[in-house]
């Protein structure tokens, strides 16, 4: 069992600032910043290039994928990371569309858009005659068919914090033949997953929202074994190859799903990434499950009695939900930087939504209750309707 109290202080937390915005940006582990400058110094300042052996550099994607691998409940050796996200999506989709001779990729509108971006772009690439078929979250199941080649689904809705159930769909996409690919950017270090358990074929994901690996932390990759040999990836790098340093003319793919690496690792990110990674290898999801759902329920609880204006946008049951609530409201994006300036953080997705994340590691009963307190007042006293909270930033 984890002991929260104990991971809090592991995490800077800026003074005053009650921070519900890890969904989206984990905030800094206390010791990131020494293991980032003993790689800076110690590792590239003295062993320069000698460091990609003595310090284990070219080794970290597929250690780091281990750690990483024991959260999302994979087999050992079949996660690796590397690149971001959506070259991520990319290469899991080409490789299951590889696997099928069928047309349609199926997804969702609560997909992210950089998934379905992918999606597009890959099927104009192959030229194939393939379909992106796009339908709400709650009808996906009622779309299977055996037209579809490929499901591909973030576990956890971005906006509302809808949570698809991976076990089920997974088990009835297979019995019509049809390639899963799952994104775990929400549920990454958010609740407790398991692809080997669910059979999931494909599943990537982040490390910079809930697992703290910081902005522009590598994605990682899951392919299960009975595809590892066999899975094609499009994206053929050079550290992809079974032999990087044979300088091969022709490209042959790696073992397993170490094919799946494609260019030079992010040695100084993957420094941040295992830094972050002491902390979630002493944490037991199931418990971290059961606090986040705890401290959702009193946020919940505590907004839907203060604050009649703002409408949950997230599932009510818990069982539906990942580690995130959404609220919205018509002026959500004036009130969530009114909140944000009076020490709330969250964030804002169009059209309307405020959403909040919770992460046990660093946020308790307390802080949220001091944050109910924060966005009562913003929404019973109109803070939101203040110019200066009314101009769009760059990000939201």
């Amino acid at each position: 069992m984890t002991d929260f109290s104990r991971t809090k202080p592991l995490f800077h937390l800026p003074d005053g600032m009650i921070y519900l915005d890890g969904n989206s940006l984990g905030p800094l582990p206390k010791a990131t910043p020494e293991r980032v400058a003993q790689t800076l110094t110690q590792e590239w300042g003295e062993m320069v290039i000698t460091g990609w052996n003595r310090a284990g550099w070219m080794a970290q994607p597929m250690a780091l994928g281990d750690r990483i691998g024991r959260l999302i409940g994979a087999e050992p050796g079949h996660v690796t990371l590397g690149d971001t996200l959506s070259i991520k999506v990319f290469q899991a989709l080409a490789a299951a569309l590889a696997m099928t001779d069928r047309k349609v990729i199926l997804s969702d509108s609560g997909n992210f858009p950089s998934d379905l971006y992918m999606a597009e772009g890959l099927i104009e690439a192959l030229d194939r005659g393939l379909e992106l078929r796009v339908v709400a979250p709650e009808d996906v199941a009622d779309a299977f068919s055996e037209d579809l080649g490929v499901l591909m689904l973030t576990q956890v809705d971005y906006r509302t914090g809808r949570l698809h159930d991976m076990a089920a769909l997974t088990a009835r996409a297979q019995a019509l033949g049809i390639i899963t690919v799952w994104d775990l950017a929400h549920s990454a270090g958010a609740m407790a997953v398991d692809v080997a358990g669910c059979g999931a074929d494909f599943a990537v994901g982040c490390t910079y929202k809930y697992l703290n690996g910081g902005p522009g932390a590598p994605a990682f990759i899951y392919v299960a074994p009975r595809h590892a040999d066999q899975a094609r990836p499009i994206l053929s790098g050079w550290l992809g190859h079974g032999a990087p340093f044979a300088f091969e003319r022709a490209y042959r793919p790696g073992d397993r799903v170490a094919r799946m690496r494609v260019g030079t690792p992010p040695v100084i990110q993957m420094a941040a990434l295992d830094a972050a990674m002491d902390i979630w290898d002493t944490v037991d999801m199931q418990a971290l499950r059961a606090a986040s759902v705890a401290l959702c329920e009193r946020f919940i609880a505590g907004v839907t009695a203060a604050c009649p204006d703002l409408t949950l946008a997230s599932p009510r049951d818990a069982q539906h939900r990942g580690s995130q609530v959404s609220f919205s409201h018509p002026q959500g994006y004036a009130a969530m930087q009114a909140c944000i300036a009076h020490g709330v953080v969250g964030d804002f997705r169009a059209p309307d939504i405020m959403r909040f994340g919770f992460t046990p590691l660093f946020i308790d009963a307390g802080d949220v209750d001091r944050a109910v307190a924060v966005i009562a007042d913003v929404m019973a006293n109109r803070l939101w309707d203040d110019p200066q909270y009314q101009a769009r930033s760059a990000v939201t």
